[in-house]
């Protein structure tokens, strides 16, 4: 069973970051041990049974922050087992329906060779940065989309699979 995961996230306004954290919480109950660290925190994966990365998805792209670190660490991660997720639709659909991974964010997952990718809904709230985040708001197209039910079960299942006996 792996020890330790490494869930790693690029964000814009935080709200991937919350859920890497929330992953985290899901997985050390679940008896894993889990530390959430901003891709520039990490220079090496080595120290890493597993890997959950994460991005933001911003005008149909994966977070350059999450693009670098797979492009940087694709090696080290095709040595272990990798989940990827995403984050940002800002209606109800990924609660609703599968969501496929956006181009930059399939490219990670070959890249990786990650078990699975998953699309949850994002948040975006006053205060925000950026000019497209400041036109969505006024646009009155914010708000909080994600569903930590949603969240809390498929972290549970990289759980499982973490902790599952491996077939030789």
């Amino acid at each position: 069973m792996p020890r330790n995961v490494l869930i790693t996230f690029g964000t814009k306004n935080g709200s991937t970051a919350e859920i890497a954290d929330f992953i985290a919480s899901v997985l050390r109950d679940e008896g894993v041990e889990a530390d959430v660290l901003p891709p520039w925190g990490v220079a090496d994966v080595a120290p890493y049974d597993a890997v959950v990365l994460g991005g933001a998805l911003y005008m149909g792209r994966w977070h350059r922050d999450a693009r670098r670190f797979a492009r940087q660490h694709c090696r080290a991660l095709r040595q272990r087992p990798v989940w990827l997720f995403s984050s940002g639709p800002l209606d109800p659909s990924a609660s609703e329906r599968d969501i496929p991974p956006v181009r930059s964010a399939r490219r990670a997952e070959r890249r990786t060779g990650a078990r699975d990718h998953v699309t949850f809904g994002g948040r975006l709230e006053a205060g925000a940065t950026g000019r497209m985040a400041k036109a969505i708001l006024d646009e009155g197209r914010g708000g909080d989309f994600r569903d930590f039910d949603r969240i809390a079960a498929w972290a549970a299942g990289v759980a499982r699979e973490l902790k599952a006996p491996v077939e030789v």
